[in-house]
């Protein structure tokens, strides 16, 4: 889906030309670089698998004629975040959209813990240290900026059955919540996205089988236009139901519905 030119102009005019979008090489990441370069952003794109990330920049500097910085990288290690911040210092990011991470589910008891201390590095700590960077980056800079955290519908409760991975999404939409309120007077607006399934990667590495499913087309788009304009943006009907419903249910019971929703999600492993 296109941006219309009163967002594009919007956007340009408020943050600049340049955005940088971390987990860029598939999902919600991938479709939104290719908006932003469809809109005529330059970009910097972040992933694990460097041979996917140089197809997205060829494709989007191909198609769109933008700049492109592919920059490889597993920002679930610390020495590869501070690699990304230094190798991008001398631009002007107006835009970062911390996007990459990843799910585990299934009961915690079982869990792998090496590759839930993983997941915690690069959901939690990596994002913190990219938002603290551009937050000071950003409020240096003579036009304001917008940092975008990626949350989920799974952020609001605990979830049994996904149990770490919601909680790591708490934190992401928590520190979100806040920011927002601190960082408006310093020049850098927040957005917390809060998707539910979407069809990319994610759920085959969390070994999860989700239903009703969101196709990432149907969320990047509406992502950007939310830039500055709101704190949270819950994009599909699954998730709005969700969430919107069960504001005012007892937090016991929320946990227990969507315990239920993962149970569902998860059922296959117990074949």
């Amino acid at each position: 889906m296109q941006l219309k030119e009163r967002t594009i102009n919007r956007l340009k005019n408020s943050y600049g030309n340049w955005a940088v979008l971390t987990g860029a090489t598939s999902g919600i990441g991938k479709e939104m670089a290719l908006r932003f370069g469809e809109a005529g952003f330059n970009i910097v794109i972040t992933g694990r698998r460097e041979h996917l990330l140089n197809e997205l920049s060829s494709q989007l500097f191909d198609k769109y004629k933008v700049e492109v910085v592919p920059i490889p990288g597993d920002l679930s290690m610390q020495g590869e975040v501070h690699k990304l911040i230094q190798e991008i210092a001398h631009l002007n990011i107006g835009i970062a959209v911390l996007n990459a991470g990843f799910g585990t589910s299934g009961k915690f008891i079982n869990a792998d813990l090496n590759k839930e201390l993983n997941m915690l590095d690069l959901n939690c700590k990596a994002l913190m240290m990219l938002t603290h960077h551009f937050a000071n980056k950003m409020k240096a800079q003579p036009q304001r900026g917008a940092i975008v955290l990626l949350s989920s519908m799974v952020a609001f409760q605990g979830v049994p059955n996904a149990a770490h991975y919601a909680a790591t999404k708490a934190y992401v939409q928590s520190l979100g919540e806040a920011l927002a309120i601190e960082l408006k007077e310093e020049g850098v607006d927040i957005l917390c996205v809060a998707p539910g399934p979407v069809e990319s990667g994610f759920s085959e590495r969390a070994n999860m089988k989700m239903n009703l499913s969101l196709k990432p087309e149907d969320v990047g788009a509406s992502i950007i236009r939310a830039i500055g304009k709101r704190t949270t943006l819950l994009p599909g009907l699954l998730t709005k139901f969700l969430v919107y419903n069960l504001r005012m249910t007892p937090r016991w019971a929320k946990v227990r519905i969507m315990g239920n929703v993962m149970k569902g999600f998860t059922k296959h492993q117990l074949q």
